[in-house]
């Protein structure tokens, strides 16, 4: 018996001795945590004292509690996926993203029209309270099972300025940037991402465990004179997938020398 004998709330002593315990590599990843009985007997404290410690390990991320089968140390291992973010241009002037063909829409995709808030008016280079087309999708990776929310926010004078895409503004990505460049644009993205915890519709949506953050992905396709065009949006939990990224060295400008 490891009985506590440490400054703190008791149940703060507890999870802190567990915590070790799965850091020193005595509960590894994946493995099913001792009993709350067998927890009780270890550290010599009560049942609610041993629950409060595990409840603050699994909002930690350390812990998942899995119902009808107990609490598992969480896994250290790789994310399932890695996503390249790259699009590609091929010579019939179609766009790709590498796999996007292995995605697939869970339910039929939703189409709104909205309004530019602060967050999604500072990337499009627009006020608040400007027209937009808006599209959610749900997505399911095929292979790993991963769900993804992606949005596109389309500005209406842009829409407008390409008539198919004020017809259906709720088309992929890829189709998008072909009307965009049918119409004369000549495209390039910029690309950022954070993390943050989720709000609650995501949790459920992306079916996360507790102490997941989010990977929020925020794309936005310029036009040759660097005017944005459209806002992308890609959530995912952190915990099923990486970023994969292609870096290549811009040029630089020729320097002038004095004649």
């Amino acid at each position: 018996m490891s009985e506590i004998q440490r400054p703190g709330a008791l149940y703060q002593q507890v999870a802190a001795a567990i915590r070790e315990a799965i850091l020193n590599g005595e509960f590894p990843p994946d493995s099913l945590l001792p009993s709350e009985a067998q927890l009780m007997a270890r550290y010599g404290v009560s049942r609610p004292t041993v629950r409060n410690a595990v409840a603050a390990l699994r909002a930690e991320g350390l812990i998942d509690v899995r119902h009808g089968k107990g609490s598992f140390v969480r896994s250290t291992g790789q994310p399932a996926l890695t996503m390249e973010r790259r699009i590609d241009h091929t010579t019939d002037g179609r766009f790709t993203m590498p796999g996007g063909d292995i995605w697939e829409e869970a339910e039929e995709p939703s189409t709104y029209r909205t309004h530019t808030t602060k967050a999604t008016g500072r990337p499009l280079a627009l006020g608040e309270e400007e027209a937009l087309f808006g599209c959610d999708r749900l997505l399911i990776h095929t292979a790993s099972g991963a769900r993804a929310m992606h949005r596109t926010l389309i500005p209406f004078e842009v829409a407008e300025a390409v008539p198919l895409l004020a017809e259906e503004p709720c088309k992929r990505p890829a189709a998008i940037y072909r009307l965009l460049t049918t119409d004369g644009h000549k495209l390039w993205w910029s690309e950022t991402v954070g993390a943050r915890m989720p709000l609650p519709d995501e949790r459920t949506t992306l079916r996360l465990p507790d102490a997941t953050p989010v990977l929020h992905v925020t794309r936005v396709a310029h036009s040759t004179d660097d005017r944005p065009l459209i806002l992308e949006e890609l959530r995912i939990g952190a915990d099923r997938a990486e970023l994969a990224y292609r870096i290549t060295a811009d040029k630089q400008p020729a320097r002038r020398t004095r004649t």
